[in-house]
């Protein structure tokens, strides 16, 4: 079985794509991806992106349509990634990648480093702080950082470095925007 999600912006606007019917994965809602990129309009454009929990691929795809140089997709989920893997295809997206493993053994070999990251984890997983952690070094002085959870974003005890510049509330999900400062 599977689902739809709608590229909202850019290039493939109003695209629908499918992806997997699996527990605990939700993409972004519409509204707060909408208010991610009208964030993120001025600083899209050539970034290098890594998605930490890629999922249904709607950040991913979203920032690709918008002008990102490059995405690094991660999910362990194996019929999720096919899923990423059909749908780049169907896009026909250049420079997007898909590593099909578990975020802490993807970051731990991964050496280019990143403008925008996409920190968004099942919620259940609580992994917000380790995979912060071990994403932190990857993350280009002043890069930014889209933090979503099911909790207040003071909770979730992230880096010092990271300093909080926007916030949104839709319904359960918090989001924030955050700046790695040196």
């Amino acid at each position: 079985m599977k689902n739809q999600l709608r590229i909202i912006g850019g290039e493939w606007k109003r695209r629908q794509l499918p992806f997997a019917s699996i527990e605990g994965l939700r993409p972004t809602p519409d509204r707060v991806r909408e208010t991610l990129f009208n964030w993120l309009m001025w600083d899209i454009q050539n970034a290098q992106v890594l998605d930490l929990c890629a999922g249904s691929g709607a950040l991913s795809f979203e920032a690709l349509s918008r002008g990102a140089a490059s995405v690094v997709m991660i999910e362990p989920h194996p019929m999720q990634a096919k899923f990423l893997k059909d749908n780049i295809q169907l896009l026909k997206a250049k420079h997007c990648q898909v590593k099909v493993a578990p975020a802490q053994q993807v970051l731990a070999g991964l050496t280019q480093s990143f403008d925008l990251v996409f920190l968004d984890p099942p919620y259940s997983l609580n992994l917000w702080q380790e995979l912060a952690e071990l994403a932190d070094p990857l993350i280009h002085p002043n890069g930014l950082i889209y933090v979503e959870a099911d909790r207040d974003l003071d909770q979730l005890q992230l880096p010092v470095s990271w300093q909080r510049i926007k916030e949104t509330k839709a319904g359960t999900v918090r989001a924030g925007l955050y700046q790695k400062i040196v």
